[in-house]
């Protein structure tokens, strides 16, 4: 601040002293001294000039410092020990911003560093390319596995070598996202886009993530619970017939009485028996879960629907002293679904309801529906009794899972194999002891 204070002054005492050298040379002109008005006269003319060229210093440093910005040279140092004292402060200044630009520079180029080593870490394809021209600014090296392609420089090159995934980058929409099958590695890809303008141009980023892994754990993991139940349910007819049959064997072999004999033959067979119709009654239930492989839609009144069933099983709920509670906000609510397919997963729900509120003092059922912020219809079916614990929550759509004594574990799983037919969702919320809420999403 003093530099700059003093370099004011120099200037506000030059311009002074140049006013009094021309009022002088003007008032002895007046007296007739031409002499002395020539020698002031010459005076003032340097001392313009000298002012001029001072004046000038300034605008010439910052026509050096404005080219190298222009040219993003921010390495220049300009020296303050042998310049003017008037430029000494000016020329601080222009230090004081570059060593400023340096570090924000330094700085971009470390987030850059760590972004790019970010993105070429994660398994995800990264790609970011140009609309306007497709030239392609960004792929990191999962990209380049997913199209086994170790340089991209643009996307009408990856068309030479996939066209079926240059149109799905092409054509998918920002904001939206689409699965590909690639025929050649027979890898699923899901695709996700996103799009940003900058600069007057426009550019997408596209995500390119390989889920057959991903494919491959879920199923191993659905697979894993189904076989885990379905040994459990087998081991549990066969076990009890293998013994039963080697007891009976050895029953046989000895020398006992015959008409105790008879007795434990004809209990033996018996069991057997059952035995063998709970696995056929098994097969029969796998058989039903695998049936249903086409619908019938139409649209239905949903309201016309709920009072159907509950005049079906009004009985039901009578006799169990359960109070029904039916909330439809829109009358004329409709669904595009197959009314029995419907009607069956809404009912196998009441039945597990009315099953689970046996223990409640004032058993209440509840049929609601409703339009949803995506304008998918939805419908809910709830209770208040004993609700699902959390470990048995994740398993409940499992086939042949039940925790009843006398259930197949079919029942949900029928009812997810419908909703999914419907290219809809079922998903449910419980707490013990406060009740459980399905929800049925077309």
């Amino acid at each position: 601040m003093k530099a700059k204070q003093k370099y004011r002054l120099k200037y506000v005492l030059r311009l002074i002293v140049l006013f009094v050298l021309l009022f002088l040379t003007a008032w002895f002109f007046i007296k007739g001294q031409y002499l002395a008005a020539s020698l002031l006269l010459v005076l003032s003319v340097w001392q313009c000039y000298i002012f001029y060229h001072k004046a000038l210093l300034p605008f010439k440093e910052l026509d050096d410092f404005a080219s190298a910005v222009r040219y993003r040279d921010f390495s220049r140092h300009f020296n303050t020990g042998s310049a003017p004292p008037e430029l000494q402060a000016l020329r601080q200044d222009f230090n004081t911003i570059n060593q400023t630009f340096k570090l924000i520079t330094r700085e971009k180029e470390a987030q850059y560093q760590y972004l790019q080593k970010i993105l070429e870490l994660i398994e995800t394809g990264i790609l970011l390319y140009e609309t306007g021209n497709h030239k392609v600014l960004w792929a990191n090296e999962s990209l380049k596995k997913i199209t086994q392609m170790p340089y991209i420089p643009t996307l009408h090159l990856l068309e030479r070598k996939n066209v079926a995934l240059y149109n799905a980058i092409v054509s998918l929409e920002p904001g939206s996202s689409n699965v590909l099958l690639l025929d050649s590695e027979q890898l699923k890809i899901m695709l996700s886009a996103t799009a940003f303008h900058t600069e007057g141009k426009n550019y997408k980023l596209v995500a390119l993530q390989n889920i057959n892994e991903a494919l491959d754990e879920n199923e191993a993991r659905s697979w894993k619970k189904l076989l885990s139940v379905m040994t459990h349910e087998i081991m549990n007819s066969v076990a009890p017939i293998a013994s039963l049959a080697e007891t009976l064997k050895q029953q046989l072999q000895s020398d006992g009485n015959i008409t105790s004999l008879k007795e434990d033959v004809k209990l033996g067979i018996e069991t057997i028996q059952r035995r063998s119709e709970g696995l056929l009654q098994f097969a029969a239930s796998y058989r039903t879960l695998n049936k249903i492989t086409a619908s019938h839609k139409k649209n239905i009144l949903i309201g016309n629907l709920f009072e159907n069933i509950i005049q079906l099983l009004l009985p039901k709920f009578e006799q169990k002293g359960i109070v029904t509670d039916i909330i439809l906000k829109d009358p004329v609510l409709t669904l595009n679904a197959d009314r029995h397919l419907v009607e069956q997963v809404i009912i196998n729900l009441l039945l597990n309801a009315i099953d689970a509120l046996k223990a409640t003092r004032q058993p209440k059922i509840g049929l609601s529906a409703y339009r949803s912020n995506d304008n998918r219809s939805v419908v809910t079916v709830s209770d208040n009794g004993a609700g699902i614990e959390p470990d048995v929550l994740e398993k409940i759509f499992i086939p042949f899972f039940s925790t009843k004594t006398n259930g197949n574990g079919i029942g949900l799983s029928l009812c997810k194999q419908i909703m999914l037919l419907h290219k809809g969702n079922i998903y449910v919320k419980s707490a013990p002891g406060v009740g459980t809420v399905f929800y049925l999403q077309f």
